[in-house]
């Protein structure tokens, strides 16, 4: 496998797809650029979900965001890109990503979106 970043995510089969049970992974060190100025975004990218057919294979996940780190994206596109690319590729029962940016001028932002969010309520 690469160490390149790339936009190629790595599905791998669900061990246990008769059972459901959620998976969170964090990346605290995220990066996109501002498109209006051009500066580094910084950002903690969360993303929770209940498997499909299919697990990420966390590497792929990695160099795929590490891929941003040179495109100019707003918070709330980037993060929804990326729940886009990710439902795309394993097919969760249901996903959210959560994008929690550090301050810019004074101000925080923090993106949540979410896949198929009536299964997650019908299971509460």
């Amino acid at each position: 496998m690469s160490t390149k970043p790339t936009k190629t995510l790595d599905p791998v089969p669900n061990p246990h797809p008769e059972r459901e049970y959620e998976v969170e992974i964090r990346c605290p060190e995220f990066t996109a650029l501002c498109p209006k100025t051009g500066q580094p975004d910084f950002a903690t990218i969360t993303v929770r979900y209940v498997p499909g057919p299919h697990i990420i294979e966390l590497k792929s996940l990695k160099l795929y965001l590490w891929a941003f780190r040179d495109e100019g994206h707003f918070h709330e596109d980037v993060t929804n890109i990326i729940l886009n690319d990710l439902v795309a590729s394993l097919q969760p029962r249901w996903m959210q990503v959560e994008g929690e940016f550090n301050v810019r001028g004074g101000i925080y932002t923090n993106v949540k979106v979410e896949h198929n969010p009536e299964y997650k309520r019908s299971r509460a």
